[in-house]
């Protein structure tokens, strides 16, 4: 059975997939503030429908899903629809000033989800600033919740130009857990049956930590991620990052009782937040439970290697019926740096970022700036002066990336910029992103819309360009939308640019993204009509 699962939980939203009849699915999504309250704080929170977490969409592989977003919400809002390929139709992409304008308060969008060869778990979620066969099936959401105002978060943090402060919890599906104050009572509790298998589709959509999860006594057996299946493995642990999901087995197979499932950070730089939220697996039936449930130990806060370790375990499946595809005869080669960067501090400016500067972040030393109008609306309909289509294929200039010694400031300011990349149709990608330890060193989830891509090599240090491609693997690589990009390390992707438009590209933490750490590419259309970009719908959001 093929499954697609979409969910929304605070900005979130999972819709489950099986096979059959392709058909056109009606919804309305009502976006509007809601008072919720969580640890003993009472605040307003952007839901659908008034849900949080809110609803699950059940639709067939292949389908569109078409959406009415009416925004009564008191902020713009545009929505992404994470992991979904949309074949010829980014206009409902939904990256504010990418690919559209946002929906302002008091109007609405009709939002055409064209699905594909998707299977498994995806998501959608904001992306306007920061407002995101088995016995069962259950959704696990990871998140967080600040007991200030979200946008008050966000403003502030760009005003000083620091880090923004951290949550105050994280929560699995929209909770808590017990190991905070006043949330008992409301702890997400998972009920199984002794001898049946659960199949979890978890989405991480915590704002700026890659996170481990366990379940007390049990161990798991991944089947798939990003909307692929993969090779099964089993681990009783899970490291997953901002934007991905995985989906895994779960055996209800020790003796019945109450377990902790809990989550905390994986953190190697910056402030976090090391508090664990849990919620409990509770077997049914009759016997004595414990006063309080074992807590799994989880992989320490800075465990690098546990977070490595599992990435690189995830492969394609391969099957027949799951065939693996990876592009041989590579046409574009580009070697991206992403780097966190400093602007030397303007004079009488609030400045919190490192060494008296103010935060940024790049890739290939450019800072990207939003345009006034989307990038989309300006290519479509050949607007000049909105972007610049010069992105570079490798940084301006080359240093030791990922030297343990402060590398010299004189690298640390980047340019500003809106470029973009412009792909010919149909041929093939291959982007070797390198981390560099500018300002500090730390792991970037990068996601690029519009598109599935091949992870055919990582490793640590500087990547070789005569060595390193020796060793990739170009017969199982997993098939991602999201991936890590290590510590002091890089990631090589490769993708077939088959999919014509304006597609994002990002680190999938939210204050990089926020600093410019994002870029665009355009792919032409092709010859054929089946190879073209479709025109806009009617009632495009106005800047």
């Amino acid at each position: 059975m093929k499954i697609l699962l979409l969910h929304f939980t605070f900005f979130l939203f999972l819709c489950y997939i099986s096979t059959g009849d392709a058909m056109v699915h009606r919804y309305k999504f009502v976006l509007k503030d809601t008072q919720y309250t969580r640890l003993c704080s009472n605040k307003s929170i952007l839901t659908v429908n008034g849900q949080f977490p809110g609803p699950t969409l059940y639709v067939n592989e292949g389908d569109t899903i078409v959406v009415d977003v009416i925004n009564r919400a008191s902020e713009n809002v545009t929505i992404h629809w994470h992991g979904v390929k949309q074949p010829r139709y980014p206009w409902s992409d939904g990256p504010a000033y990418i690919t559209q304008c946002p929906i302002q308060p008091g109007t609405r969008f009709s939002q055409k989800i064209v699905l594909s060869d998707e299977v498994g778990t995806l998501w959608w979620h904001a992306h306007s600033d920061w407002s995101r066969k088995p016995d069962a099936e259950v959704p696990i959401i990871l998140g967080e919740w600040w007991k200030s105002d979200i946008m008050a978060v966000l403003n502030g943090f760009v005003a000083d130009g620091g880090d923004p402060n951290i949550s105050d919890a994280f929560l699995i599906n929209g909770q808590p857990g017990d190991l905070y104050p006043c949330s008992r009572p409301d702890t997400f509790k998972l009920t199984v049956d002794y001898g049946k298998t659960y199949l979890i589709r978890m989405v991480n959509a915590v704002m700026n930590n890659i996170m481990f999860f366990r379940i007390a006594n049990h161990k798991f057996t991944i089947v798939g991620s990003d909307g692929s299946y993969t090779k099964p493995f089993t681990r009783d642990y899970i490291s997953i990052p901002p934007g991905q999901t995985i989906d895994f087995l779960l055996e209800a197979n020790q003796q019945p009782s109450h377990y902790y499932m809990a989550a905390r950070v994986y953190a190697i730089a910056g402030t976090s937040d090391n508090t664990t939220t849990t919620a409990i697996v509770e077997y049914s039936g009759n016997y004595s439970a414990p006063s309080s449930p074992l807590l799994p130990t989880l992989p320490a806060l800075n465990d690098t290697a546990s977070s490595t370790n599992f990435v690189e375990q995830l492969r394609s499946l391969g099957s027949k019926d799951h065939p693996v595809d990876v592009p041989l005869n590579v046409d574009n080669k580009f070697f991206f740096t992403l780097s966190i960067n400093t602007f030397q501090c303007p004079p009488d400016a609030p400045c919190q970022g490192a060494q008296g500067g103010r935060f940024r972040a790049s890739v290939n030393n450019i800072t990207f700036v939003p345009p006034r109008i989307a990038i989309l609306q300006a290519y479509y309909n050949r607007i000049r002066g909105v972007y610049g289509d010069d992105f570079p294929s490798k940084p301006p200039f080359r240093f030791n990336y990922t030297q343990e010694k402060m590398i010299p400031r004189d690298y640390w300011t980047p340019q500003n910029g809106t470029e973009v990349r412009v792909l010919e149709y149909n041929s093939v990608v291959e982007i070797v992103f390198q981390g560099t330890n500018l300002v500090a060193g730390i792991y970037h989830p990068m996601h690029l819309h519009g598109y599935s891509f091949y992870v055919v090599g990582s490793g640590s240090g500087n990547f070789d360009k005569d060595r390193d491609p020796l060793n990739y693997n170009l017969v199982d690589p997993p098939f991602q939308n999201t991936i890590v990009v290590p510590v002091s390390g890089w990631t090589a992707i490769r993708f077939k640019a088959n999919n014509p438009g304006v597609w994002l590209m990002h680190c999938h933490l939210e204050r990089h993204t926020t600093w410019g750490m994002e870029m665009a590419f355009i792919v032409k259309n092709g010859k054929g009509s089946d190879a073209k970009m479709l025109p806009p719908p009617p009632d495009m959001p106005r800047c």
